[in-house]
């Protein structure tokens, strides 16, 4: 019970000389470990052969899926394993939605331990899984139970850093979040340095790797956790005045909707369908980057004219290690862009920032296959960076605007309930992507224009997204809660007004006393280190695009 206690949200109430910087590093470290869903391909080539080792051992045709779920006789195909990326995201979504409103109950402290006892104990699940060859254990582990703790850890600090940094709520959800787009930055090189340690004649290594991933990430997210506070209520930045209601931005009200009254009203849908188009369109994107810079380039990669299929084994080996590159250059810009998008929305505005992804998207994916078709490399990787630095600062923006419209009470049970678009885009965009590609190549399209029509599909997707963007209006005045109701929500919420608390002169813009900023200093560096030693690595594979 002293734990739990411990763990309370009215313990992680910060108290004076509390620097308000030490916040965003806390979310970093735990969205640094969970960011790691999208490296999890990583693990797929080597869980394929777990029984054969060297090549798989393929299972008999004639042997059907559920027994194929519990076979120990023969290896699982990718297939199979791929999988756990969509359980990933649908449970993500789900567990967002469900619980979003007990973590603003509950704090953001509770939220992180949870969300760090589910990411790595499915990953203890799914080594014990890949141990005894049952890949209903990885499903269950890390798809389903992990899941459920990256939707958690990726919400739990959302509200909290918004009111931490009302005076920049886009940079504040900007910082945090890019932290997910970079785990995979670090987690996939951390992998596969761990399973060439831990291979074996008569073993691939990944099992350990799991393990020992899960004590390493454990670390960091209880840390994480720990680290969390949330400002008393009334708490203001020192020197910030808000700004006076008749004369603010129209889009930005200063009161509060009720979780209950959000989600049922046109805002919040037509919300929901900005980040579903755009979440669409850039994952679809991100999960096909490196098959299709080889089928639009081929030879062109390595200065020979000839078509992808036209190329031998050696020279196929040649342009995936430029593809990785490409990949690599693009997980580069998902993460800045989420920074950086989001910074800008704190002085274009959400709504204008919004249109211009529409709007530059729109133009993008419409030009295109034109710049493949003139074999201009150089523009066509410079499209899609573009694009998926959109992407990604649409998820580090849209905490924002969620804020913007409906107030911060509750701002992180909107934001979790909203986050079922990524689920739903986490299976459409890449669903249509994958099927136009099959069909087009089906129909004797020659490889390098297969994509053609998925990107004008694409482009018809930003339009709808700029159509739905331009009719958010502001919230109608009788959705937001009164007084009395405030006043309930809080007592849920076990806020504390600011004269109730020895909240009273916490540090919120200055670097405060040497202990306060020593403890800032260590904190971003035990984030910012492994994060620089991702981008290292990353531009070290970019690099190859470019000789």
């Amino acid at each position: 019970m002293a734990i739990l206690d411990y763990l309370a949200k009215e313990r992680t109430i910060a108290k004076p000389g509390f620097n308000r910087w030490l916040v965003p590093p806390a979310a970093l470290a735990i969205h640094l470990c969970i960011g790691m869903a999208y490296g999890f391909s990583v693990f797929w080539l080597p869980l394929s052969k777990a029984i054969g080792i060297t090549a798989p051992v393929v299972c008999p045709e004639s042997m059907g899926f559920f027994d194929k779920v519990f076979t120990t006789t023969c290896d699982w195909p990718i297939s199979m394993l791929g999988w756990m990326f969509t359980l990933f995201f649908v449970f993500l979504g789900s567990s967002t939605a469900i619980w979003g409103s007990w973590l603003e109950h509950a704090g953001p402290r509770k939220a992180g331990v949870v969300s760090a006892l589910c990411w790595c104990g499915g990953l203890v699940i799914s080594a014990i899984g890949v141990y005894l060859h049952q890949i209903w254990m990885l499903w269950l582990g890390s798809g389903v139970i992990g899941g459920i703790g990256l939707g958690l850890g990726y919400i739990s600090p959302v509200s909290t850093l918004i009111k931490w940094f009302p005076d920049r709520r886009g940079m504040a959800t900007g910082m945090a979040i890019m932290g997910f787009g970079g785990g995979a930055m670090i987690g996939a090189p951390l992998a596969n340095k761990l399973m060439n340690f831990y291979a074996t004649p008569t073993n691939v290594g990944v099992w350990q790797t799991f393990l020992t991933m899960a004590a390493i990430y454990f670390v960091f997210m209880i840390g994480g956790a720990l680290g969390y506070r949330v400002p008393p209520s009334g708490w203001k930045p020192e020197g910030w005045t808000p700004p006076v209601e008749k004369n603010s931005n129209a889009m930005i009200t200063t009161k509060h909707v009720h979780l209950s009254k959000a989600w049922k009203t046109p805002q919040f849908w037509l919300l929901w369908a900005v980040l579903c188009l755009n979440v669409s369109a850039g994952i679809g994107i991100i999960g096909m980057a490196s098959p299709l810079l080889q089928e639009v380039f081929a030879g062109k990669l390595i200065g020979i004219n000839v078509a992808f299929n036209d190329l031998t084994a050696a020279q196929k080996t040649q342009i995936a290690a430029i593809a990785a590159g490409f990949t690599g250059l693009l997980s580069l810009f998902n993460i800045g862009g989420r920074f950086v998008w989001a910074s800008l929305s704190d002085h274009l505005g959400r709504k204008k920032t919004f249109f211009i992804f529409f709007v530059l998207g729109f133009i993008l994916y419409a030009l295109i296959p034109s710049l493949g078709k003139a074999g201009s490399l150089a523009l066509f990787v410079t499209a899609f960076c573009i694009i998926v630095s959109m992407y990604g600062g649409g998820f580090a923006t849209i905490p924002a605007y969620l804020a913007d419209m409906f107030g911060t009470q509750m701002v992180g049970a909107i934001h979790g309930r909203l986050l079922t678009a990524w689920s739903t885009a986490g299976v459409l965009g890449p669903v249509l992507v994958n099927y136009i590609r099959e069909y087009q190549l089906g129909h004797g399209v020659a490889s390098s224009q297969a994509y053609n029509v998925t990107m004008y599909v694409l482009a018809g997707f930003m339009v709808l997204g700029f159509l739905c963007n331009l009719l958010v209006r502001p919230v109608a005045e009788k959705n937001f809660m009164t007084d009395e109701e405030l006043a309930k929500e809080k007592l849920l919420a076990k806020d504390r007004a600011l004269s109730e608390e020895t909240g009273k002169g916490v540090v919120a813009t200055g670097i405060g006393t040497a202990r306060a900023q020593g403890k800032v200093i260590f904190a971003s560096a035990a984030v910012g280190i492994p994060l620089l030693y991702g981008f290292w690595n990353t531009i070290l594979q970019a690099i190859k695009l470019f000789r």
